[in-house]
């Protein structure tokens, strides 16, 4: 496909991983996010193998690596300490999990770009699309046209409002605290709690921090708990081993996140005419499998891969959609039963359900993790390498059955 200019909205995790990939080939983007600072919201991430797989595609692998801490192990508990599983990442899928700060992976990205590449406080107004390309306009006035618009706004995206108004995020019954905390000789492990009160996270940072996130069963904007400050948690879960009680005693009111966990529905389509849904904005998940991120990062190396391969970008639209929606499905679905189940808080349930859990052989859950994460991606050419030489769509990715 000939050279583009390419919208994209969003300046989160897919639009920037986006914009990477895409110049890589040689297509001119420029990237506009509503908010008036490119600065990013949240604590800990966790990238996947399949998500440092896609890195390695985009030849940043081994730069990111150094940003973040590797981890290879991962428990769930019940409340009292017991292990319920152990899940370990196994050898031929690389160096492990990166665990890494949001804030770091996001300034990894932008030096990756140009400034110029880049536009804050423009919020998307509606947009008008026909056989030239896609003009935005914004809630200032402005507007802004190129060939293709790519969509990477997150889970309450104003593109996808003007193409598909009737979605909507849905809520999956529970609130989420986040945090960071410097914590030093917590070890290599990250692991979950769960108990009646809900559950608890613990991810391993670089530099002895910790990255700590807590969840409860919720009516949607409770009020309660949004006012919950680290006392109230500290009071919530003080049942629980000590472990959790010792990073919340770390923890402080300053840096406390709290908010709602929703996903989206799968939809019908990602492609609408020249222009495209990806990331939180087309397959948003919830967090229980570490894979809303990932999977955004796949969408950017992807979509670069269809886009240097195919003829156009309505071909290439297709492809992508093809080779993406199965799979982000699976990943929505797989990961809204995970955290129902890890959510349960009758105490004759929790039995049962920790029981169960005990009595799983290992393999059942290890096939679960290597079909989210043994991913591999074909290397996406940069513009000054010799021959810009196409890579063939014959195994863009393992084969992922769901």
């Amino acid at each position: 496909m000939e050279k583009q200019h390419i919208t994209i909205i969003g300046g989160g995790i897919a639009g920037l991983t986006t914009a990477i990939a895409l110049k890589r080939i040689g297509h001119t983007v420029s990237v506009f996010e509503a908010a008036p600072h490119l600065r990013p919201v949240g604590a800990g991430i966790s990238l996947g193998p399949n998500a440092i797989n896609a890195f390695a595609a985009l030849d940043l692998k081994q730069a990111l690596l150094g940003r973040g801490r590797l981890v290879r192990t991962f428990h769930i508990f019940d409340h009292r300490g017991g292990i319920l599983t152990r899940t370990q990442v196994p050898s031929d899928l690389g160096p492990g999990v990166l665990c890494i700060h949001r804030a770091d992976l996001h300034a990894f990205l932008l030096e990756q770009l140009d400034p110029n590449e880049l536009h804050t406080d423009r919020r998307v107004a509606s947009l008008i699309q026909d056989h030239q390309g896609v003009t935005v306009r914004f809630t200032d006035g402005s507007e802004h046209h190129a060939a293709l618009l790519i969509a990477a706004d997150g889970i309450r995206s104003a593109v996808r409002r003007c193409v598909l108004p009737r979605v909507q995020p849905r809520y999956a019954g529970y609130a989420a605290w986040r945090g960071v905390v410097h914590l030093p000789g917590m070890g290599d492990i990250a692991s979950e709690t769960w108990g009646p009160r809900g559950r608890f996270g613990i991810v391993p940072l670089a530099d002895d921090h910790v990255y700590w996130f807590a969840t409860s069963n919720a009516t949607e904007n409770d009020a309660r708990f949004a006012a919950f400050r680290i006392a109230d948690l500290q009071r919530h879960f003080a049942g629980y081993h000590t472990t959790v009680r010792q990073v919340l005693a770390h923890a402080s009111d300053e840096h406390l996140i709290h908010g709602g966990i929703h996903d989206l529905p799968p939809l019908e389509h990602f492609a609408h005419g020249r222009v495209l849904l990806i990331g939180d904005a087309a397959h948003a998940t919830t967090p229980n499998m570490g894979q809303g991120a990932c999977q955004a990062i796949e969408d950017a190396v992807l979509l670069a891969h269809y886009l240097h391969n195919t003829p156009d970008a309505t071909t290439a639209f297709r492809a992508f959609e093809q080779d993406r929606m199965p799979r982000t499905s699976w990943v929505v679905r797989n990961s809204r039963t995970i955290g129902g189940v890890g959510q349960w808080q009758h105490p004759l349930a929790i039995a049962l359900r920790n029981a169960l859990i005990r009595r799983v052989p290992p393999r059942i859950g290890q096939r679960r993790f290597d079909l989210a994460n043994n991913v591999r991606f074909p290397h996406i050419p940069a513009v000054s390498e010799p021959g810009l030489e196409k890579t063939t769509s014959t195994g863009t990715r393992m084969a992922v059955h769901h």
